[in-house]
């Protein structure tokens, strides 16, 4: 519990968790660990009540504003949407209306006036023309004084006079003219299309009638919902198309055509109803018809109430799940911090450990040094005893063979113990990473010859399997032997006694490739994959400090190279580098 009050008369005191403990360990003498369990429970409620109240405003504040922001977008894309599709529908009716302008502008220059009257012509003429193109209801050709000469479709017209007709002259001066929706000879509505020609020094007109049912199709194709409707007026506000609910062709609307500018426009309008609709104008490239979209804009909220509700019911599963998800990562939290305590006490136990090993690096170096002192005198005197040996009374002493002998001996012994205080200052030293010329054998030969009696002594042999051709490389040559000096010294300890290890080393292209194999006990699956981490060891407490894998990791690194394992329990385990040829310079 974190408060409990005990009531008085005259006071009210509160005790905290973390003030009754240290009165509980001496009152109660209960254990460390029980008192740190009762710690990460009040660490996990205070944790698990922050997070929820955390998690949850902005959660309820990210909600609103999402169904405000979502009906203010629904509203501006029902516009954007509506514009488009005027826009859409006025360039599909342009595109009709050029294409059978432009087939009968062909049929036109494509035929004499001699020709073309004749109705067989005519009819062929007309076939092609629907075979094309298609929605043509008549063609005619109509002469220069506005008879009609000769004439294909349903309906009398031949021989009627059309000069008076306001179209003609429209026609005769502008040479295409593209005509409002009328009732002419026909007396129901149409409309057409005629093109002149020039031919002789007279002229002629191509005129054909388009069925308004197939363009009254193509407008009402932008209809959408129970509300929506779709249709063509002129400048004048009269109806070219029937549209969906009120008025019919011919008949007038109640829009004001001046509120539609030239490009796509969007307005909010009341009906004759006295509803209001959204009203989405574009205007046809003639500039004669304004294609006119409408509808309710209540139908398309209908969507939004929709996603209201979808939206609570998200937001009550995402409720849920916080709150399992907080109980979950609040335990495991916790659960965490606890295991951390405890691997902070093997990381001390770790941490004093490699100390150790840092000052017993610093005094090999300086043991080392102090070795090639007297090495060095031994190396003088032997030399002074064989320029004795060279003298006339020497020459003739009966042990003159056990004294070059003895001295031969004497200087083997010196180079070896001179040999082994290099690998240990190499080893020892900390040195920054320098470029020089490195013989991968030859390192690896040497960091073998320096833990050769540490083998010897366990009964391990060591094999080596070398390329005899590898390249000489540009490297560190002490940081590579610190590397094959870790990893040999953990074959060892992974193998204890009686094994073997085998060392390799070969080249693939443009990397050179080193492996230590022995066959020891093997590492688990599931800890293969922390091997390289700092502190990280499968050796029994204290006898590791789990930085030799993951020092020789951060090195192989730095070369960009790699380092990986292999390894399966009871068979043994394998490290694989890999390092790049780099070219030493040339001096």
């Amino acid at each position: 519990m974190k408060k409990r009050n005990c009531q008085t008369e005259k006071s009210v005191v509160y005790l905290d968790t973390e003030c009754l403990i240290p009165y509980m360990k001496c009152a109660f003498k209960v254990s460390d660990s029980f008192v740190k369990t009762l710690l990460y429970k009040d660490l996990q409620r205070k944790m698990l009540i922050i997070t929820l109240v955390v998690s949850f405003t902005p959660l309820i504040i990210l909600g609103a504003m999402m169904y405000y922001q979502f009906a203010l977008t629904l509203k501006d894309n029902t516009e954007e949407q509506i514009k488009y599709r005027a826009q859409a529908r006025a360039e599909a009716v342009d595109l009709f209306l050029k294409e059978r302008t432009a087939i009968l502008s062909a049929m036109a220059d494509t035929h004499i006036f001699s020709e073309i009257i004749r109705e067989e012509n005519l009819s062929s003429i007309f076939r092609v023309m629907n075979l094309r193109a298609g929605a043509f209801v008549d063609l005619g050709v109509i002469d220069i004084k506005g008879y009609h000469r000769a004439y294909v479709g349903p309906y009398d017209l031949k021989g009627l006079n059309y000069y008076d007709q306001p179209w003609f002259a429209e026609v005769m001066s502008k040479g295409v003219f593209l005509s409002d929706v009328y009732m002419g000879f026909r007396k129901q509505p149409h409309f057409i299309i005629a093109v002149r020609r020039h031919e002789n020094k007279e002229s002629w007109i191509l005129r054909a009638t388009i069925d308004p049912e197939i363009l009254s199709d193509i407008v009402r194709s932008a209809q959408i919902g129970r509300t929506g409707d779709a249709y063509l007026i002129n400048r004048d506000g009269i109806f070219q198309t029937h549209p969906r609910f009120t008025g019919k062709i011919l008949s007038q609307s109640s829009l004001n055509t001046s509120q539609f500018g030239k490009r796509v426009t969007a307005v909010t309008l009341k009906n004759s109803q006295g509803r209001e609709l959204l009203y989405a104008g574009s205007w046809l490239k003639n500039d004669k018809w304004l294609l006119i979209i409408n509808q309710d804009p209540a139908e398309q909220m209908a969507s939004l109430f929709a996603v209201r509700n979808v939206e609570f019911i998200i937001i009550f599963i995402g409720f849920i799940v916080i709150v399992i998800t907080t109980i979950f990562t609040t335990r495991l939290a916790v659960g965490r911090i606890q295991q951390t305590d405890t691997r902070m006490q093997e990381l001390n136990a770790q941490l004093v450990q490699s100390d150790k090993l840092a000052a017993l690096g610093k005094m090999a170096a300086g043991v080392a040094h102090e070795i090639n002192n007297p090495l060095a005198v031994i190396i003088q005197k032997t030399g002074w005893m064989e320029d004795l040996l060279a003298e006339e009374q020497f020459k003739k002493s009966r042990n003159l063979d056990e004294f070059k002998t003895s001295i031969k001996k004497i200087e083997e012994h010196v180079d070896r113990a001179k040999k082994v205080v290099q690998n240990m200052l190499g080893y020892a030293r900390k040195m920054e990473p320098k470029l020089e010329n490195v013989n991968i054998n030859d390192t690896i030969n040497q960091t073998i010859s320096l833990l050769e009696n540490y083998a010897r002594i366990n009964n391990i042999e060591t094999q080596t399997r070398l390329c005899n051709n590898l390249p000489i490389i540009a490297g560190d040559q002490s940081q590579l032997q610190q590397v094959f000096l870790n990893l040999l010294t953990n074959a060892i300890d992974a193998i204890g006694k009686n094994g073997l290890i085998i060392v390799k080393s070969w080249r693939i292209v443009s990397r050179i490739c080193i492996s230590v194999t022995d066959n020891g006990v093997g590492i688990p699956p599931e800890k293969q994959k922390n091997v390289f981490d700092p502190f990280f060891t499968t050796k029994e407490t204290g006898k590791g400090t789990g930085l030799g894998l993951w020092v020789s990791y951060s090195i192989i690194e730095k070369m960009e190279g790699t380092m990986r394992l292999e390894s399966s329990i009871g068979k043994g385990s394998t490290f694989t580098i890999e390092v790049p040829i780099l070219v030493p310079e040339r001096k």
